[in-house]
């Protein structure tokens, strides 16, 4: 298993077009998203090349290979337009025993952690700022944004294999390694 999971594109097509790039060089099964695909929300400043239509086809052209959740900028109309969910607010795999619960980050976070046991990993976007460290046994993981990153971390996103997670930025430099 390999997979390449990000978050945060926030309508970026340049952003997007360098992070379906880094997919492709990386050879991953999946790519997953954190939410926050299509819209910018009244937070945040435009990204770079904003295009949400752009967005929309680049994705739905590798639909089979997305596996999404719910970010606090997704809308029901999103659903609609994309050929792949949008709308779940979690989704938990098993990968070598453990759990790892996928979400957005505005519901379940480290403030308020879902209900995991030691081992499991949380992963999440929302903060635009990257992080993985160990919380009480729980393995936090926040790829950061892809397309707006805050607090100088870069843009970016994560490999996750059956033995590590690597960190690494959109010009495929590894940042952090974690060893599983």
């Amino acid at each position: 298993m390999k997979l390449l999971i990000a978050s945060d594109i926030h309508g970026s097509l340049k952003y997007c077009n360098k992070l379906v790039e880094r997919y492709k060089k990386e050879g991953c099964d999946k790519l997953i998203l954190l939410g926050d695909i299509l819209y910018h929300g009244p937070r945040n400043d435009l990204p770079d090349e904003y295009n949400p239509k752009g967005v929309i086809a680049l994705l739905n052209g590798m639909s089979d290979e997305i596996f999404a959740v719910r970010g606090n900028c997704e809308a029901e109309v999103d659903d609609m337009v994309l050929d792949f969910n949008v709308l779940a607010d979690y989704a938990c795999l098993y990968a070598k025993g453990r759990l790892l619960f996928l979400t957005h980050g505005h519901k379940y976070n480290p403030q308020n952690l879902p209900k995991l046991k030691k081992g499991d990993i949380l992963f999440n976007g929302h903060t635009h700022i990257s992080k993985i460290e160990e919380l009480d046994g729980i393995l936090y993981v926040n790829p950061g944004s892809v397309s707006i990153p805050k607090e100088n971390t870069p843009r970016g996103y994560i490999i996750l294999t059956d033995d590590e997670i690597i960190h690494k930025d959109l010009d495929g430099n590894i940042l952090t390694e974690y060893s599983l």
